[in-house]
């Protein structure tokens, strides 16, 4: 069972949270080791901003961030910080649970290897051959994405990647595609990503 720490001042969210979490196959935690944390900004003491920032000095553990902050500037900084998700209050229960569960997924193999074709997550590269080329953020959460289904709809790319309403285009997406494409092959990987007309992509 998955350990999700719940790091929030406010006793009625947090107990929400738990509730949430238990009726889904996590287990809460207060502290200790954990699989990820759910994180709010405005704490007592050290903000959620400062505490995620001296975690990353000793480890790797996703964080969520969960707060009432809206601003792009917020958010900036959230992901500038160490942070692996920004998810705005009120929040949704069924897109935080999504969140988790993409998040949690990805830890689990964060080197998918597909056809001699290896994604270096935490490295942010593509390797094929010997040879690497580094990768945006974006391309190499398209990237896992393909690396994890046969088929990915353009609807799932376009959730994984962009959480603010103003970002979701497909036009977008399909420019992101574009330049993967071209990275990958010039590391000698060519024709990996294939269109699947009117549904998505697939490796």
């Amino acid at each position: 069972m998955k350990r999700i720490q719940i790091i929030e001042d406010d006793t009625a969210i947090r107990t929400e949270l738990k509730t949430l979490l238990q009726a889904n196959g996590y287990m809460p935690v207060e502290d200790g080791p954990c699989d990820l944390i759910l994180m709010d900004v405005n704490l007592p003491e050290e903000n959620g901003f400062t505490r995620c920032r001296k975690l990353r000095e000793t480890a790797n553990t996703p964080v969520i961030f969960l707060t009432a902050r809206d601003t792009p500037e917020d958010e900036l900084l959230a992901f500038g910080v160490g942070g692996d998700d920004f998810i705005r209050k009120p929040y949704n229960s069924a897109v935080l649970l999504a969140r988790i569960a993409r998040i949690l997924k990805t830890t689990v193999n964060d080197s998918p290897t597909v056809r001699g074709l290896t994604l270096d997550l935490p490295g942010m590269k593509a390797i094929y051959g010997g040879n690497a080329v580094e990768l945006t953020k974006n391309e190499a959460r398209i990237l896992w994405c393909l690396t994890q289904k046969d088929i990915c709809t353009r609807d799932e790319l376009i959730e994984d990647l962009w959480t603010n309403g103003m970002y979701i285009d497909g036009n977008t997406l399909y420019v992101n595609i574009g330049r993967l494409r071209e990275k990958l092959e010039r590391i000698g990987a060519t024709d990996f990503i294939r269109t699947v007309r009117g549904v998505g992509y697939r490796l």
